[in-house]
């Protein structure tokens, strides 16, 4: 996509920028400003604060003085308030404002851009324009704080250098603990990699009659992007989302079949003899990414994945983050028993978010297994036991760093990044794939990816009902779908990839199935939380073929023996051969009724490859002739 760079607040040139410093910074800034040598990101930040017009300008370099000035300064704020234990705070997020606001954030195009079909488009020159008329003045009285940071680790070839520019301390203190700062390293890596993202953020007044006028844009030209009147993190930390989706635009029209950006957890399985089988999977915000991460023995990453093919045909995996801004809900000492010995013992640093405080300055979330308080205090104010109203907001969040894990790999900061054999897809699917099945191709694996659907969750505000949700990466792909969908063929279909072991496993999970979806009575779910052990070390044994399966036309199903051993083997469980038939009986009409939704909405789409409608015909064609032999329910047992 062609550059068209913008000054929007009218800084043309260096003099200009430094004259202006000189007018915002003290002395000590001034001396950490002057480090960095890249005009282009002066000139980007001269803009920012010329235009939001800020009383001074705290150039966080991440040392430790840095650091603790931001803490200190989002207490004195009154962003964060600190809790009883040590190094815990809590910020609240206004209580409109409590996820992705969806239906006010747009893709800024021209008018020869291709924008998604799942996005929302506006026109670049009327979206600059209200930025200007939105933002002139928006700091006053108010201090900017501008971070370097880099979206992976330092030498990576998918790392993006990127700048955090805010009046928010609690942003910049998320972003210290979520992101690597690399204000020594900044230049050098503009320069290895050709760019650089920029991010301006300012929550105004932070009242929720100016929720109306919040927005958030991205100038997928200028890879810059403008968050207003907001506070949610969601919206608000732009190297997360924001700078994701720059991060997508670059691997689909710079560098597709050889570069991805995915909405994936990063995590190692041990499998027989100790060794090491990398996996990176996709799920919707809200739907287990977390707990698959942490279900690893080897943690890099829960939500975002930069990967690339390398020189020996391996596909390589690095987490752009280096924290965790994860959901709590149902986070407790029986699922999560890693996470909650950083929760709830002292030693780690901790950002709570939107959780019930109670009046000893303890956190409390809905699921997490404890004894809630009589009262306490939370989101949307006073809070008493029992008046129906839950104790924190579903989208709550605990923001950490990943090194605190004790299942934290080193191998997170390696710019060689891990070799991934095992890809997975998921999302919240009540009636009707299986728990787990592998793809028989990669193109089938594609479509696996191209075809979840799930059901709405709180990290986006107001969404309700079940919604495609391809790849779990939809609401971030700016441009056309088909383009998208393309660029994941080519990779995974890359001939480069190496024939030992280059090509993934590729599959579908879903720990959402129902009872009532199998022919039971209630909703509770098929199976447990720490069921997910199992699938995936029956996927880590599928990737060195070490288990049979039965083909099926969506893909290859487990063998119930398989499951008995490693249930038993992995967690302790007894499986039963009933168990096993409810969950990977193929529910014929509903999984034909999935696939009609993708090829309807599919055809619609401009650029669209032809092997997506021709994979999914096929599927569709074998499932129609396996229920003329059996029925609308095909047990595993009648495709032995």
């Amino acid at each position: 996509m062609a550059e068209k760079n913008v000054m929007i607040g009218g800084i043309e040139n260096i003099s200009e920028a430094k004259k202006l410093f000189q007018s915002k910074m003290n002395s000590e800034n001034l001396a950490k400003i002057e480090q960095i040598k890249t005009e282009s990101a002066l000139l980007k930040i001269a803009n920012a604060a010329s235009m939001c017009e800020p009383d001074s300008i705290f150039i966080n370099t991440g040392s430790e003085k840095d650091k603790q000035f931001i803490r200190d300064m989002a207490l004195s704020l009154g962003e964060e308030k600190k809790l009883a234990m040590e190094r815990h705070t809590i910020h609240f997020d206004l209580k409109e404002e409590q996820g992705r606001i969806t239906d006010r954030t747009f893709y800024m195009a021209e008018p020869e851009d291709d924008v998604s079909s799942l996005a929302n488009r506006i026109d670049r020159t009327e979206a600059l324009n209200d930025v200007k008329s939105k933002m002139t003045g928006i700091m006053k009285g108010k201090i900017m704080v501008v971070g370097f940071y880099m979206r992976g680790p330092v030498g990576a070839p998918a790392s993006n250098p990127a700048i955090e520019i805010t009046s928010s301390l609690y942003v910049c203190h998320s972003a210290e603990m979520l992101y690597r700062n690399c204000f020594s390293a900044f230049d050098s890596e503009v320069n290895r990699l050709g760019h650089f993202y920029t991010n301006i953020h300012s929550q105004g007044l932070n009242r929720p009659e100016d929720l109306k006028d919040a927005r958030v844009y991205m100038d997928r030209h200028d890879q810059t992007t403008y968050s207003i009147n907001c506070t949610y993190a969601g919206n608000t930390l732009l190297l997360k989302k924001g700078n994701h989706r720059f991060s997508i635009d670059k691997a689909v029209y710079q560098n597709r079949g050889n570069e991805l950006s995915e909405h994936m957890f990063i995590t190692g399985i041990e499998g027989p003899g100790g060794r090491v089988t990398w996996f990176a999977g996709a799920a919707p915000s809200g739907c287990g990414k977390t707990t698959t991460a942490m279900a690893g023995h080897h943690f890099v990453g829960d939500d975002l994945a930069q990967m690339w093919i390398d020189e020996n045909g391996y596909i390589k995996s690095i987490n752009p983050e280096s924290g965790i801004f994860g959901i709590v809900e149902d986070v407790n000492w029986e699922g999560d028993p890693k996470l909650m010995e950083l929760l709830r013992k002292p030693g780690t640093e901790v950002i709570w978010s939107n959780v019930l405080i109670d009046d000893d300055g303890v956190p409390h979330w809905t699921g997490n297994g404890e004894e809630l308080p009589g009262k306490g205090y939370n989101f949307q104010g006073e809070w008493v036991k029992g008046n129906g109203a839950p104790p924190s907001h579903p989208n709550a969040r605990a923001t950490l760093v990943a090194s605190a894990l004790a299942n934290y790999s080193r191998a997170s900061e390696d710019p060689d990044g891990v070799k991934t054999s095992v890809i997975t897809y998921s999302g919240r699917d009540s009636d009707t794939m299986p728990p787990v099945w592998v793809a028989k191709t990669y193109a089938q694996g594609v479509i696996i990816g191209a075809s979840i659907v799930s059901a709405a969750t709180a990290t986006e505000v107001g969404a309700t009902g079940v919604k495609r949700a391809p790849w779990a990466n939809a609401a971030f792909i700016p441009g056309a779908l088909g383009d998208y969908m393309d660029a994941q063929f080519k990779f995974f279909g890359n001939a480069k990839l190496n024939a030992n072991g280059g090509q993934p496993v590729m599959a579908g999970l879903n720990y959402f199935l129902t009872d009532e979806a199998r022919g039971g009575s209630t909703k509770k779910l098929l199976g447990e939380k720490r069921d997910v052990k199992v699938w995936l070390s029956w996927l880590e044994r599928c990737f060195h073929k070490e288990v049979g399966a039965l083909e099926t036309p969506i893909g290859f199903i487990p063998k119930y023996a398989d499951l008995k051993k490693l249930f038993n083997d992995i967690i302790g469980k007894e499986y039963s051969e009933e168990l096993y038939t409810r969950q990977f009986s193929l529910y014929v009409d509903n999984i034909v009724k999935r696939i009609d939704l993708q090829i309807e909405a599919y055809g619609k789409e401009k650029n669209l490859p032809e092997l997506c409608l021709t994979v999914l015909d096929e599927q569709k064609k074998g499932l129609i002739d396996l229920k003329g032999r059996f029925g609308s329910v095909v047990k595993p047992s009648d495709l032995i």
